[in-house]
């Protein structure tokens, strides 16, 4: 489970980024990596963070 967790957690970081450089510079990170928002990897990118996203909901519980 640890590593599933480490791994959330980066594909959450990688997203957030993604978004602040988004909002800021209207610059897509992910896109311009992996060739644009129509290319398959970035595509598997931005589904691993939305999966990522709801696979970190587990945790809302465990804050206090």
């Amino acid at each position: 489970m640890k590593a599933l967790d480490l791994l959330s957690l980066v594909l959450l970081i990688v997203g957030g980024l993604n978004w602040l450089l988004v909002g800021l510079f209207e610059w897509d990170l992910v896109g311009g990596l992996f060739g644009g928002m129509d290319s398959v990897l970035a595509k598997i990118v931005y589904i691993l963070v939305g999966l990522a996203a709801i696979y970190a909901l587990r945790l809302i519980p465990k804050v206090k």
